[in-house]
């Protein structure tokens, strides 16, 4: 009897360890194509916890350096919505030049994504710059 306890929460630990939980399909890793944007192609990471990343490479924009950005998604009626911010730096200067609000709306399809965007850009001060950019988004999940 004594094992019984001890065997339940060995078993719950394995679970824990291993057990798949149902997750929104958006979750894993994308190459997504934005024709739109400064460099083209990115990569999209969507946690399960509605955190996500995006990264593209830093010389991709002549202009700017680009941080990564890192956002949040959450499941709604329409498909996945999601805002990503990155901050952008001068690369002769060194200086602040903007903050990039980027909003998204995906549907995925298997190991398939599709979408819109639009970028708002900020100043220091929160201003905005200038009106929206929008953009297309399709992407394909990366598999083992």
């Amino acid at each position: 009897m004594r094992f019984r306890p001890i065997v339940f929460s060995a078993a719950c630990l394995l679970c824990l360890a291993g057990c798949r939980t149902t997750s929104s399909p958006i979750v894993g890793t994308w190459l997504v194509k934005a024709p739109e944007a400064p460099f083209a192609y990115h990569m999209f990471i969507f946690h399960s916890d509605g955190t996500m990343q995006q990264s593209n490479p830093d010389a991709g924009d002549r202009n700017t350096s680009d941080s990564s950005g890192l956002g949040v998604w959450t499941q709604g009626a329409d498909g996945i919505r999601g805002k990503f911010v990155e901050v952008m730096a001068d690369r002769t200067t060194h200086q602040f030049v903007s903050r990039g609000e980027i909003s998204f709306v995906v549907q995925v399809s298997g190991d398939v994504l599709k979408g819109t965007a639009s970028a708002v850009f900020f100043d220091a001060e929160g201003r905005r710059l200038r009106e929206p950019v929008a953009a297309t988004l399709s992407g394909q999940r990366i598999l083992p």
